[in-house]
């Protein structure tokens, strides 16, 4: 048995439903709203039938309305209520997800904007220093593909193989975040996002052949997949090198 939700639409009909919302949200905010935008798959022309709506409804400063994400009719709908000063805050912003987030910014369809909030907007994300994302793949190699290598070779040393899988697509995905940011390029979608990686300029070696198995589904053989770790680990850590990115500490800094 099939539920009949999620349900499909058509894009004429998502436009249908972020036009009725435009005229809700206008005619309870005229003097509050800068800006209504959509973005995600609809900002960029890519949505499915099954895709989400996403807006961007901007503020004036000072103006504190409370966010809606629910599902009705057809359609799951997110409205971000957000303030002018906060949504190029967030747009500046650079963390280890950046090149994940980063569209959300950059690819936005403007339904209402007579301020052309949004043209300041998407230039914003693009806009990173070389520092902030040294920075940044620094700290991230710390916090995440570090600890996810111990974790594969701890598994790998009890012979519980079933992890290794599981540590490939995180070491993988943790790996993909670091090639968008080094390449200051963001991602369509999270569903894309492995194909993108691979056509990226600057990556590390070793990568390719395990992002290849992890995208094929072809993870069974663990002792494989625990060499293709490796490889790609000794990869990352030589690609460092090369970025002039040091994240290993010459002396306690306590």
């Amino acid at each position: 048995m099939m539920l009949p939700y999620p349900t499909a639409t058509t894009r004429n009909e998502k436009n249908q439903m972020i036009e009725e919302i435009r005229k809700r949200l206008l005619f309870k905010y005229r003097d509050e709203i800068l800006a209504i935008g959509a973005y995600g798959s609809i900002g960029q022309g890519m949505d499915g039938p099954y895709s989400d709506i996403e807006l961007h409804a901007v503020m004036k400063d000072g103006v504190s309305i409370e966010s809606h994400e629910f599902i009705y009719d057809k359609f799951k709908i997110e409205i971000s209520m957000i303030q002018k000063s906060e949504i190029i805050k967030q747009a500046k912003e650079v963390d280890d997800s950046w090149a994940i987030k980063a569209g959300v910014f950059t690819n936005i369809l403007a339904v209402y904007d007579p301020e052309h909030l949004f043209e300041e907007v998407r230039n914003l994300p693009l806009q990173i220093s070389d520092k902030a994302v040294k920075d940044t793949m620094r700290e991230f190699m710390i916090w995440e593909p570090y600890e996810t290598m111990a974790k594969i070779r701890n598994n790998f040393k009890i012979n519980n193989l079933s992890y290794i899988p599981m540590g490939a697509k995180d070491l993988v995905w943790q790996t993909l975040k670091l090639i968008g940011l080094a390449n200051k390029q963001s991602y369509s979608t999270r569903a894309r996002a492995y194909e993108e990686s691979l056509v990226m300029e600057s990556k590390p070696t070793g990568y390719e052949n395990l992002v290849i198995k992890v995208m094929e589904g072809k993870l069974d053989d663990s002792k494989l997949i625990y060499e293709l770790c490796e490889k790609l680990w000794v990869g990352l850590n030589e690609w460092y090198s090369d970025l002039e990115i040091e994240y290993i500490s010459k002396q306690l800094p306590v």
